[in-house]
């Protein structure tokens, strides 16, 4: 009919009037068109709404992006599935204690491998080994602690050598402290075996297990890392299940108490006195320090045993990440987390009016949530070769499998670091 009408107005006024015209009839059309849309068909009646619940989906993501005018917190958020997969694998990387080498000892399930951590605020990019390195040229790094600082470390090593291969420069007797050089970039990474932090005696047969009580020092900080404190540019420090055995604890060379030691006529005493004491002789020393760098201190990993312990049958069997409010911290480790969170709290205060850049890491929450990244009974090679599947083995549930949920962790600090986010 349209067109119909314009032939007409052709012929009827003639080809030089046609353009004028044309454009009046045109004009009164449309306006016509948006008449009948605006009063007889809402937009609310237009779009479906499915439609309209994914655009205001949208407008609340959106009023929830990180524009970069304030800071992300990387440690609020969830485990999402990463379908890529880990940055390296257990093959590919020589880093690798035997202990927390789960998919060579046997472990039959790999999901555990095809999780991230995902702030809720802000992207997280996964690690660049090649910006980490070329960031860190010509600095030195010291992470400080117990065997899950040196799981952390081994984590750190493996997604670095996917840009280039270190070489070791120093090892203790027991290769607990070593030393690596990036000599591409003139970096270097040093774990330092100190459980406690502060200074301490320990009695072990050959197997690592504790033929007396500890004897610890706690106002003396430990000279395995206080001596080279200063050199480090980075330093990530953290203590924990170690205070948990039994231990004379002594204060200006003198005794104390001691920690569940029975046969002995001492003062009994809570492992919490000590781990107070022990943080607080740490935190005074590096506020008061000229240290010029960064000093991070994470806190402790919860463990995942279940149905026991790590001395008396505790598994950890599950093999996907848990949602949030699903696992509950166990009260010694609730314990540890509040001291830490109390003491380290008001050390960061005192650090930063004292020009020191002391900052706390809680990865307790995000680590909670991953029971299904511990090597089990697969700290072990093979653990039920010749045997039921049934069988009671010992299980480790504090360590991470590598690779493994601890490589978030690197993430993290990558971008902490490099943004200068760094959440108190």
């Amino acid at each position: 009919m349209r067109t119909q009408r314009i032939d007409y107005l052709k012929h009827k006024f003639g080809y030089n009037n046609k353009n004028l015209l044309l454009k009046w009839v045109l004009t009164i059309f449309f306006f016509g068109l948006a008449f009948k849309l605006v009063f007889f068909h809402p937009l609310s009646q237009e779009i479906s709404p499915v439609v309209l619940e994914h655009v205001a989906q949208n407008e609340d993501q959106l009023s929830h992006t990180n524009t970069g005018e304030g800071k992300c917190d990387y440690l609020r958020g969830d485990w999402v599935p990463n379908p890529s997969g880990p940055l390296y694998t257990n093959e590919s990387c020589s880093f690798i204690q035997p202990y927390q080498n789960c998919l060579k000892n046997g472990r039959p399930d790999r999901e555990f491998l095809y999780w991230k951590w995902a702030p809720r605020d802000c992207d997280l990019p996964p690690f660049d080994a090649h910006k980490f390195l070329n960031a860190m040229r010509n600095k030195t790094w010291a992470v400080i602690g117990d065997s899950i600082s040196r799981n952390h470390v081994q984590s750190l090593l493996c997604m670095l050598s996917t840009a280039a291969q270190p070489i070791v420069v120093y090892h203790d007797e027991l290769n607990k402290s070593q030393r690596w050089h990036f000599s591409s970039y003139n970096f270097t990474l040093s774990v330092i075996w100190s459980p406690f932090l502060v200074e301490a005696v320990t009695f072990e047969d050959l197997n690592g297990e504790p033929t007396s009580e500890v004897e610890l020092y706690l106002d003396k900080v430990d000279s395995k890392w206080k001596d080279h404190y200063l050199n480090f540019d980075y330093i990530i420090i953290s203590c924990g299940k170690w205070f948990l055995r039994s231990a004379i604890y002594y204060e200006n060379g003198i005794i104390q108490g001691c920690h569940s030691c029975p046969k002995r006529n001492l003062t009994e005493l809570e492992f919490t006195f000590a781990y107070r004491k022990a943080i607080k002789s740490v935190l005074n020393f590096i506020v008061s320090s000229d240290h010029k760098g960064s000093i991070f201190y994470r806190t402790f990993t919860p463990d995942h045993f279940e149905n026991g312990e790590w001395s008396s049958g505790g598994t950890c069997k599950r093999t996907e990440p848990a949602k949030e409010g699903e696992m509950e911290i166990k009260y010694l480790n609730m314990m540890l987390r509040e001291i830490e969170l109390e003491e380290v709290g008001k050390a960061v205060d005192e650090a930063s009016r004292n020009g020191v850049n002391l900052k706390l890491v809680d990865l307790v929450p995000l680590s909670l949530l991953r029971p299904d990244g511990h090597p089990g009974p697969y700290r072990e090679f093979q653990p039920f070769a010749n045997k039921d599947q049934n069988a009671k083995v010992q299980n480790d549930c504090l360590h991470w499998c590598l690779p493994g949920p601890i490589d978030s962790w690197n993430d993290i600090l990558l971008e902490m670091i490099l943004k200068g986010h760094m959440i108190n």
